[in-house]
This record gives structure tokens, C-alpha cells and sequence, in this order.
């Protein structure tokens, strides 16, 4: 097995075909690995079944988005990337679909705050285009026009979130002890 290495701009070592035997990073450097990329959960459902195809439709389709973490490790973090796609024609639910695409990516040399971004952005970057091939892939089978899905910026959604973090500390009323 060969491993190719390059650097990203950020300065981390990026292995596209790891071994368990990766080495550590040289000091300050960070390396990141894709180990595996996998299908952790999926499935469409057609709630009208056959009905759904009696008449043309102009279905209005909504994206929700979320990620989840789970350290394995001290190296090997699984990300989770979970798409849930609905499409609504009136009252009518068209069709459902909803997937997990999951990764595990070996990350060393990491402080807290470089660790942060990269699973939560570069890790769903990674994982977005298997999980929009997978929801293309499915409506397909299912009888349904293609669906591409608009690129996703994960480092805006990162800080969004953070941002709310942290207007949320600074909203909560100081805890002050009560006398009794």
C-alpha cells in the first residue's frame, strides 16, 4: 500500500490511503487521514406509494443538515453527516430520504481549536459529495428525478455556530447564590 501525502495550505498532512501504522506528525505539524467512508444508515420513503406518480408534480424540497462526533481514540474520530431530504407537493409528502454518511479519519498533532474545525468542516466536506451521490443515487431507483444537491459551506455553518455558543454565554444571567 502507498500512502500520498501533501501538504493543504493550512499546513496539515493530508494521507489519502493510510495504514494503521501512520506516523506522528513531525512537532507542530498536523496529519489527517480518511481511513474509511461508509453508508451508516439510509432510506427513502414514498409515503403515497403508487399515487405519488398518477400526476405531474413540482414538489417543494427542503434540506436539514446536522453532524455528530465520536472520538474512537486518541487519533480516530467517526463523523457523522446526516441528510434528511423532503420533498412536499401541497399537503402531499412526495418522498423522504434520509442518510448517514459516516467517516473515520485519523487526526494527530491536533490542538483543541485546529481538532474543532477539522471535524466539523473538513470532515463533512469530505464526506458531503459520497452523501448527495448516495441521495441521487436512491431517489433514482425510486422513480424520481435527479436531485443535486447545492454545495454546502461548512466553514460558515462552523462559524454560525460558534458565534451563537458564544452570544448564548454571554446572554446567560450570572448565577448569583440565593440567601436563604
Amino acid at each position: 500500500m502507498t500512502d500520498e501525502n501533501r501538504a493543504s495550505e493550512d499546513g496539515v498532512t493530508l494521507t489519502e490511503t493510510p495504514d494503521s501504522a501512520t506516523p506522528p506528525p513531525a512537532q507542530g505539524k498536523i496529519s489527517f487521514a480518511i481511513e474509511r467512508i461508509y453508508v451508516r444508515d439510509l432510506s427513502l420513503e414514498v409515503p403515497m406509494g403508487a399515487k405519488t406518480f398518477n400526476r405531474p408534480r413540482q414538489p417543494n424540497v427542503v434540506q436539514n443538515i446536522a453532524t455528530a462526533v465520536n472520538k474512537l481514540d486518541d487519533a480516530r474520530y467517526e463523523v457523522l453527516l446526516k441528510l434528511t431530504i423532503s420533498a412536499k407537493d401541497g399537503d402531499d409528502d412526495v418522498y423522504l430520504v434520509e442518510v448517514e454518511q459516516a467517516g473515520v479519519f485519523i487526526i494527530r498533532g491536533a490542538e483543541e481549536k485546529s481538532l474543532m474545525k477539522m471535524v466539523n468542516v473538513h470532515c463533512p466536506t469530505v464526506l458531503f459529495p459520497y452523501a448527495r451521490e448516495v441521495i441521487d443515487n436512491m431517489l433514482s431507483r425510486g422513480n424520481f428525478p435527479p436531485l443535486m444537491l447545492p454545495a454546502i459551506n461548512f466553514e460558515g455553518l462552523f462559524q454560525n455556530a460558534l458565534a451563537e455558543k458564544q452570544a448564548a454565554k454571554e446572554q446567560a444571567p450570572e448565577q448569583s447564590p440565593q440567601a436563604e
